[in-house]
Parts: structure tokens; C-alpha cells; sequence
């Protein structure tokens, strides 16, 4: 399985003979093994050459960029390899679909919400009171089959997701008093860890989808937007409880994450470098993770579930299978 490759430092990426070398504005060298590598997220200033790009390119090798406080700004992708009209005027078709599109969005929602009521009964079993609120998502949930379009599914999901925040002042440690989610500037220590993470695996997702024939820009439950990959956002609603959400409450709860680890500008808050790094291990150790797969029967990683949602959703375009949506059932 090849694997992702951080770069933190400000520094230049070179192609080297055939393998990539990284090298910082402290001269300190890396050479990256290329043929191990997957996609490369950077969170330094970077300076690369044409003759890099097409080197990454020709390896099918993705690379992220982010901003000074982490958040996603843009991706180099490497040529389509696995392009297909065909797909894509499927997709297309999907999406001008009203009935289509509806099925395609609820199911998304369907898995979301599924691993949303997961996580608020995991720690009702250990002891937090979250009982009144697992009635009330449980209740929400249930209106899920009757929406008849995608304004009503958003309105679901919106109520859903202010009841679900409400909930992570008992998840979490009593001094984090998180209220509610506050995007542009993230507000306190959870908005800034749920915006860090949501863009990191924003781009994660838009690696997986790239290797597939499917169309980042379609998508079903997010109106397809110019400057996004709206699939993506799509995809990442199904993937947020389980891997953002629970590495959140894992580092906080397990103090491997405090208030030392942010900086405070006016009303907005920021992880610290080094913080990044400790975080986007953590990450990395739970998509690593692997399970028994209980329809596959091996043994897959928590890393391999995203890419079995974009080939769940291509075999529904290509009318192979029901899409259903990727469900915690453990």
C-alpha cells in the first residue's frame, strides 16, 4: 500500500535521478523513495519546478497545498489515467436527475448520520449522559425518507449536526467549552482541530476520487461549485464522524492535545506547527489502522473504506449495484 508524505518545512522539492529530494532552507536533505508514494501534503512554503511536476505526474503522485494556519488552497493532480466519457456523462446524468440525485444524496446522508448516532452512543455506553439527544437525532433521522429535496436534506442535516455539536461539551474534557461550529476563523481550540482535520481529509478524499473515473466536480448532495471539488465535500460527510470527530475526541481526552498547541489572533484560533505534525500522526496511525471487512471477508484499512465509497458510487452510476453508503457497524 503506498503511502502519504508530509512536508512541514519551507524548503524546494526536486526530482533527483528518479526519486524525489526535498531540501529545506536549513539544508537539511530528504530523499523520498517516489514508488512508495501516494500523494504529498504540503504545509511549508514550497518552491517547485515544471520538471517536478511532471515527474509527479508521471507517477500518478498528488500533491496538496495548504495555507500558513493549515487549511486546504489547492491541489497539483496528475493527468487523468482513468478518464471516461462514458462515466461521465453518467455522472452527469445523475446529477440533472432530480429523482437520481435525490437517492444518491439521501444515502450519503444516510451513512453520515448513521456514524454521527455511532459516535453519541459509544460514549452514552461509557457513561456520558447523551441519552435526550440521541432521542431527538433519532427522531430527525427518521424524516430522512420523506425530504423531498436536496433543500430539505440540508435542513435535515444542519438540525442533526446542531444537536450532534451540542453533545461534544459532555464528550469532551470539562475545559473545552465548545458551543457551536464556527468556520471562517475558526473561533476556539475544536473549531480549529474540526477545520484542520475537515481540510485534510478534503484533500485525502480528492486523492481517492482522482484514482477512479469519477468526476471530482459532480456531485449530488453539494451544488458542483467553480474553485471546489464538490464530490469530495460529498463524500467527506460520510467520513467525518468516524475519522475527524474521533480523532478530535481521542486527542483531547487522552491530553495528547491542550491549550498550549494554539495560537490566539483576535477572535481566531490556529494549531502550531509542531502541533500539526503531532495531529496528522495521530491521523495517520488511525487510517492505517486495519479490520476484517464484513461483506469483502479480508482485511482492509480504515485508509481503504474511502476508496470503496467512490467504487460504490461508480457501480451505482454504472448501474452494477444499490449504492449504500459506508455505515460503522462494529
Amino acid at each position: 500500500m503506498k503511502e502519504s508524505y508530509y512536508i512541514f518545512s519551507s524548503g524546494k522539492l526536486n526530482k533527483k535521478n528518479k526519486n524525489l529530494r526535498f531540501i529545506s532552507n536549513e539544508d537539511n536533505v530528504v530523499d523520498l523513495k517516489s514508488e512508495v508514494i501516494q500523494d504529498i501534503y504540503c504545509y511549508g512554503e514550497i518552491t517547485i519546478n515544471t520538471s517536478c511536476l511532471n515527474f509527479l505526474s508521471s507517477l500518478n503522485i498528488s500533491l496538496h497545498i495548504f495555507d500558513y494556519y493549515g487549511f486546504y488552497s489547492g491541489s497539483f493532480l496528475p493527468k487523468e489515467t482513468s478518464i471516461s466519457g462514458e462515466v461521465l456523462i453518467k455522472q452527469v446524468k445523475a446529477y440533472l436527475s432530480d429523482s437520481i440525485r435525490l437517492k444518491i444524496a439521501t444515502e450519503i446522508l444516510n451513512g453520515a448520520f448513521h456514524n454521527i448516532l455511532k459516535n453519541l452512543k459509544y460514549y452514552q455506553s461509557r457513561g456520558k449522559n447523551l441519552e435526550k439527544e440521541i432521542k431527538k437525532i433519532e427522531a430527525f433521522y427518521k424524516k430522512l425518507s420523506m425530504c423531498k429535496n436536496i433543500e430539505e436534506l440540508m435542513g435535515l442535516e444542519g438540525s442533526i449536526r446542531k444537536v450532534y455539536y451540542s453533545c461534544w461539551i459532555k464528550i469532551l474534557n470539562d475545559s473545552f467549552n465548545f458551543q457551536k461550529r464556527v468556520k471562517r476563523p475558526p473561533s476556539d481550540i475544536i473549531n480549529s482541530l474540526i477545520s484542520y482535520l475537515n481540510s485534510y481529509l478534503y484533500s485525502l478524499i480528492i486523492t481517492e476520487i482522482s484514482l477512479t473515473k469519477l468526476n471530482l466536480g459532480i456531485s449530488f448532495l453539494h451544488s458542483p461549485a467553480q474553485n471546489r471539488f464538490s464530490l469530495a465535500l460529498d463524500i467527506s460527510e460520510i467520513f467525518k464522524p468516524f475519522l475527524v470527530d474521533r480523532t478530535i475526541f481521542s486527542l483531547i481526552n487522552k491530553n495528547i492535545i491542550s491549550e498550549k498547541d494554539f495560537e490566539f489572533k483576535g477572535k481566531a484560533c490556529y494549531l502550531l506547527n509542531d502541533s500539526k505534525k503531532l495531529i496528522l500522526k495521530e491521523m495517520e496511525r488511525k487510517l492505517k489502522k486495519t479490520f476484517k471487512h464484513k461483506d469483502l471477508n479480508i482485511s482492509i484499512s480504515y485508509k481503504s473504506l474511502i476508496h470503496l465509497e467512490c467504487l460504490a458510487i461508480l457501480k451505482f452510476l454504472n448501474n452494477e449495484k444499490e449504492y449504500q453508503s459506508f455505515k460503522i457497524w462494529w
